[in-house]
């Protein structure tokens, strides 16, 4: 019984933390993934890069 009282008091508890945040509006939440989708491209030419010149310089000792 004690067990399901602190089941309440735990959803109880989560349902007043979600009333606590302070959700973004949609020009800011475009604005930020406009932003997370541009460095995760830069990353992914970056990274592509260095592996082609690992590659490379790999094949050129072997």
């Amino acid at each position: 019984m004690g067990e399901t009282s602190t089941k309440k008091g735990f959803f109880k508890s989560v349902r007043k933390e979600f009333k606590k945040i302070i959700w973004p509006d949609k020009k800011s939440a475009a604005k930020q993934t406009i932003a997370v989708l541009i460095i995760t491209v830069i990353l992914g030419v970056i990274i592509k890069l260095l592996d082609t010149l690992i590659q490379t310089g790999i094949d050129v000792i072997c």
